[in-house]
């Protein structure tokens, strides 16, 4: 799966979970940037990923991740095998 591909789908994701259709993320931007990314709605996102891509993330993995490029390299990896 191409990485344009997977940063259209996840904005889609961002979209939805965050109620919010002005989001365009980008693979700098972290939970900072976004006002309702919290903790919740960070499990809300993670489990809206993990299915809309049939892929799992372990939690090593999810508090790892410090922007959203690290989320598109972990689905792009994880959509390879």
């Amino acid at each position: 799966m191409k990485i344009s591909e997977i940063v259209w789908r996840l904005n889609l994701i961002f979209r939805e979970v965050f109620d919010d259709d002005s989001i365009n993320i980008t693979l700098k931007m972290a939970a900072v940037d976004i006002a309702l990314w919290d903790s919740l709605n960070n499990i809300r996102l993670m489990i809206s990923i993990e299915e809309a891509f049939g892929i799992r993330f372990d939690t090593a993995e999810i508090t790892g991740f410090s922007n959203v490029g690290e989320i598109v390299q972990a689905i792009s990896d994880k959509s390879a095998k």
